[in-house]
């Protein structure tokens, strides 16, 4: 291996930016327009910058670090689907530098289509793009079930919890057309892969806590309203549980890598408003990009590729995900939604 392409979403850096890139997120998905305005308002009110380029670079700086330090000699690129830097272009400078095979790390840890087959499709994209001299590119694994991954978010919710003595735990993740979620794995698997897989991360992270009791919930709908979507919606929960009596709540992102706009917006400022509404206690835990662990994750993953170490997970559910060169890891895997 050459090289390590980090690959993830994307977002505006300028206010300018936050328009187009909305355009390019929402394209062929009938999303009303009205949407798209609450949307915009949501990242102008951050001075139109979402963080998520910059912590992508944070924990792009620590995989590095910890690459030097286990003795890996590989690169670290950047490239995005929906923004600047785009994958099609780091992948155009991954060939002129030289780089005949890299590995790809997606930021997103579960499967599904948005989740896990998008991913694919912006390699191959990419590849097409650059044609007969790109790279070949293996998209590691899902690691939504590694020990690290369970043991940062863990840690998180414990100091989020920190002074709330009486609590709800509540794990978010970003909420996707019904249709979507039961397409999701391949068709002998009965679909659904997305939805197992985070409720799966939310048990092994409340096992760790110790914690017999919590809810999954969903988040960052976007769809037609007339398009059914999983659901309890956060918010819709938090007043579930006021009118139940619960004191507070503690939200754990646990289908998010890091604390992007989707997490500051909808849990930081949306849900902690309506929970103050109703006098609750609220806290969120922190995504785990910025855990020193998360670097150690992404060393594991990309050492089982170099050396066969062993594949580290605290769950049955196959090791999944693993592509190459951007065709899908089974048949019929999380095909595309119909528009």
């Amino acid at each position: 291996m050459d090289a390590l392409l980090w690959l993830s979403f994307g977002g505006p850096e300028k206010p300018a930016d936050v328009r187009p890139f909305l355009e390019n997120v929402t394209r062929g998905r009938g999303v009303p327009l009205s949407r798209l305005d609450e949307v915009e308002a949501h990242y102008q009110s951050f001075g139109g910058v979402s963080p998520i380029n910059e912590l992508n670079r944070s924990a792009m700086a620590a995989v590095t670090e910890a690459f030097a330090r286990h003795g890996i000699e590989l690169p670290v690129y950047f490239g995005n689907r929906n923004w600047h830097p785009m994958v099609e272009d780091t992948v155009a400078r991954m060939a002129a530098d030289g780089v005949r095979r890299a590995l790809v790390f997606p930021t997103s840890a579960y499967g599904g289509y948005s989740a896990c087959r998008q991913y694919d499709e912006d390699i191959a994209r990419a590849r097409a793009s650059v044609g007969a001299d790109a790279p070949d590119l293996v998209k590691l694994r899902h690691f939504f079930d590694h020990p690290l991954f369970v043991g940062a978010f863990a840690d998180a919710v414990r100091s989020a919890a920190a002074g709330l003595a009486d609590h709800r735990l509540v794990f978010t993740a970003h909420s996707v057309p019904l249709a979507a979620d039961a397409a999701s794995g391949p068709p002998d698997e009965g679909g659904g892969r997305y939805s197992r897989q985070v409720a799966e991360a939310a048990r092994l992270v409340a096992a760790e806590l110790g914690v017999a009791d919590y809810d999954v919930v969903w988040q960052s709908r976007s769809g037609p309203p007339r398009v059914p979507w999983l659901e309890p919606d956060i918010l819709d929960h938090v007043d579930v549980l006021a009118a139940k009596g619960v004191p507070a709540v503690v939200v754990c992102p646990v289908g998010f890598v890091s604390d992007h706009l989707e997490v500051v917006w909808d849990l930081d400022t949306e849900a902690r408003e309506r929970a103050a509404v109703h006098g609750m206690g609220f806290a969120r835990a922190a995504a785990p990009s910025g855990d020193p662990r998360f670097a150690e994750l992404v060393v594991e993953l990309v050492r089982e590729h170099l050396t066969g170490a062993p594949v580290r997970k605290l769950s049955s559910f196959p090791a999944a995900g693993r592509t190459v060169n951007g065709a899908p890891c089974a048949d019929h895997c999380c095909e595309p939604p119909r528009r």
